[in-house]
């Protein structure tokens, strides 16, 4: 009997490049490994049509549909996406901003309030920085391109909150550059700032404060997750757990490749000092897979979506993930 064959949609980052190879390989089906580079297309495609049997997913959009009892996906706790955000807030001097608490009583443009990055910069602005969400004016748009960012399929919000549509459709970096707008949380920087000194980043020493967040919290926030359409761990109850065990072996493979610095695998000059760094800071391993290794950065996330009205009630981190997998 043939194995099936079993669709997977993901960016095609260093943890799961073994995978996509066929150097490391699930057992029990045969996958057929989509590298889409655009997250967003992912996200559309997988939360619109079902499009995947499994993908990289925005973990918010993935806890959001959860909690409300819509989603037709299970998760894994593997997290192909991790990103700190301090370094994505972008702002235009001339409205006056020079710390987190100035920006209240602004107009902050973000592509999608419900993204995971801008949960995690709005939960990181309050409780770090004592910031009053409420006194915050949104706008919603597309970053450097006229339009909207993606179709999400999130549930809507269970409280209003004061959000505008980015005027005449412009881009929210067009919008910073003109002082229509103070300031920008996302998950890039605006163009202008290339060609505008006025805009520059919240937090220039961004480096320095995210390790500091990060020694103190426990948090490394986590975009992405994976998820897997609910039908097809139904009908191959094996596949969730295989493709699990497929995606840790390449992450496991893909760290291990990275430390071989006898000749750089990436572009960065001073890797060897960053694996330095991350010994010190993380223990070793900045980008574990698994409930337990992970559970301050869920937390958080889960209570700032509670806070930001995105869900009801907090959701216990072991029910976000199929019930197969324990703590790892």
């Amino acid at each position: 009997m043939s194995k099936p064959t079993l669709t997977f949609a993901c960016g095609l980052y260093d943890r799961v490049l073994p995978l996509y190879t066929g150097d490391v390989r699930p057992t029990g089906f045969d996958l057929n490994f989509l590298a889409i580079n655009n997250p967003r297309e992912i996200f559309d495609r997988m939360g619109g049509s079902q499009e995947f049997d499994a993908s990289e997913f925005s973990s918010s959009e993935f806890i959001a549909g959860l909690s409300a009892g819509t989603t037709p996906f299970v998760a894994l706790p593997f997290f192909p996406s991790r990103v700190f955000r301090h370094s994505m807030i972008a702002i235009n001097k001339r409205s006056g901003i020079k710390s987190p608490k100035d920006l209240e009583g602004k107009r902050v443009g973000v592509p999608l309030y419900t993204q995971t990055a801008a949960i995690f910069i709005r939960g990181m602005l309050q409780h770090d920085h004592g910031v009053d969400l409420s006194k915050i004016h949104w706008v919603q748009g597309a970053l450097n391109h006229v339009g909207t960012h993606g179709n999400p399929s999130a549930p809507p919000l269970l409280k209003p909150i004061d959000i505008e549509v980015a005027p005449g459709g412009r881009s929210l970096s067009e919008l910073i550059d003109k002082g229509e707008i103070d300031a920008i949380a996302a998950t890039n920087l605006p163009a202008s700032m290339k060609r505008n000194p006025d805009v520059v980043r919240l937090f220039p020493n961004y480096r320095e404060i995210e390790r500091d967040y990060f020694k103190r919290t426990g948090i490394f926030p986590i975009m992405h997750l994976v998820t897997m359409r609910r039908d097809t761990h139904e009908k191959y109850p094996f596949a969730a757990s295989s493709l699990y065990e497929a995606l840790k072996q390449s992450r496991q493979r893909a760290f291990g490749l990275l430390r071989e610095t006898g000749a750089l695998r990436y572009m960065l000059p001073w890797m060897t000092a960053d694996l330095d760094e991350i010994d010190d800071v993380f223990g070793g391993d900045p980008w574990p897979d698994g409930i337990d290794a992970n559970r301050k950065t869920l937390q958080a996330l889960v209570t700032y979506m509670h806070e930001q009205h995105m869900i009801a009630k907090p959701i216990p981190i072991e029910d976000i993930f199929v019930k197969t997998y324990e703590s790892h």
